[in-house]
């Protein structure tokens, strides 16, 4: 079972977090059997399907290039210009098949473990130059599987290409009897299979290798239940940092709220359980408003604010407790206790006015009446 650093077995399965980690790092599963299998197999396949175009091309060249005019016996830079044309055609002819070569080189480098790419993967590691985890990785068990693939391919390859060499050698010493157009087609299709076939016997390996590369990838990054734990802490938090966010979060609406209480126009109380502040403009709101409420402590909290700024203050459990059940800090109050607020409005209202020596002295509403639906029944004990 593997372990960490401390000791711990890796028991669990790496969490997604750990996978995305370890995909920035470039750290992906790749199979270099795959990619060999594909390029060779790939590769002769192209060859054998461009044998004849290739011989032609072959023929020209070398049919021009041994072709030299009296002119150019007396030129000193009629070779090198020669040489330059003889690589620059040998190039435009190999070119497709380089386009199909490097094209099966990304698709099969990329098909066990996705498109990653990482600059800490490029990035130089002196631990890499340690002599002592270069013995470690050399016996390890990765490093026995690599031992055996080793010797797999070369008993296979071997065996494929004594194989190919006893099947065509008629083929190949036959080639010096063709003329040199038709003997290069053939000796491309001849290349070409054996290509084919001894390339074929790499399938074995690759079936070997992608399911190991796959399991040996995920063995690396399962995880000890310890590193489980400390990435959810990470992730989701520590559960004493989060309490403490969460009481500072409470505290500054709690300042917010008791900031709102002086503008409020009135204060609805239980009258020491339950305290509701409701403010209305007639201008920019569609129906009064909750800018504070609260229970017990909080409430006691609203009501010593609201008499330290002369803000009227009514009794009223039921319409208190109603308003605190059925609407939150800055909703608008339910539309079946708006008769009820419009009157306690309209006191305060005519109360201000009063005050400001204008009318007379109202009278404290008593029918704040609240429907059925929308009543909360009282606390017990109820001081109300």
């Amino acid at each position: 079972m593997a372990e960490n650093q401390d000791g711990q077995e890796k028991t669990e399965e790496p969490t997604s977090k750990r996978l995305q980690d370890s995909r920035k790092k470039g750290q992906v599963a790749r199979s270099k059997e795959l990619n060999t299998m594909a390029i060779t197999l790939m590769g002769g396949l192209a060859l054998v399907g461009m044998s004849g175009q290739l011989g032609q091309d072959l023929s020209q060249m070398m049919s021009v290039g041994f072709t030299i005019d009296r002119v150019d016996l007396y030129d000193p830079g009629a070779l090198l210009r020669r040489l330059a044309d003889a690589i620059a055609g040998a190039l435009i002819m190999l070119a497709p098949f380089f386009l199909i070569v490097i094209a099966v080189a990304i698709a099969s480098s990329v098909a066990l473990g996705g498109v990653a790419f990482s600059g800490q993967a490029l990035a130089p590691k002196l631990s890499k130059l340690n002599p002592i985890s270069g013995l470690k990785r050399l016996f390890s068990a990765k490093g026995l599987v690599e031992l055996f693939k080793a010797m797999a391919k070369f008993f296979l390859v071997g065996g494929a290409t004594a194989l190919a060499l006893w099947m065509l050698v008629d083929e190949f010493i036959g080639l010096s009897s063709l003329e040199l157009g038709p003997a290069v087609s053939e000796l491309s299709r001849l290349i070409g299979g054996s290509f084919v076939l001894i390339s074929s016997t790499l399938i074995l390996i690759a079936l070997v290798d992608v399911p190991f590369q796959l399991w040996d990838h995920k063995r690396q990054l399962k995880m000890t239940r310890q590193e489980v734990r400390d990435e959810l802490k990470e992730t989701e938090g520590r559960p004493e940092v989060k309490s403490r966010i969460r009481n500072l979060q409470h505290e500054m609406a709690q300042r917010r709220m008791m900031e709102e209480v002086p503008k409020a126009d009135v204060i609805v109380t239980n009258p020491t359980h339950y305290a509701v502040a409701l403010s209305y403009n007639q201008h920019t709101m569609k129906a009064p408003k909750v800018v504070a409420k609260g229970v017990d402590l909080v409430a006691a909290n609203i009501r010593r604010v609201a008499g330290e700024h002369d803000v009227p203050i009514v009794e009223s459990p039921m319409l208190a407790r109603a308003i605190h059940a059925h609407a939150e800090l800055g909703d608008y109050i339910p539309a079946g206790l708006y008769l009820a607020v419009a009157k306690l409005l309209a006191y305060v209202f005519q109360l201000k006015a009063y005050q400001a020596g204008q009318g007379i002295k109202p009278g404290v509403p008593t029918d704040l009446s609240v429907p059925e639906e929308l009543q909360v029944p009282a606390p017990n004990p109820d001081p109300a």
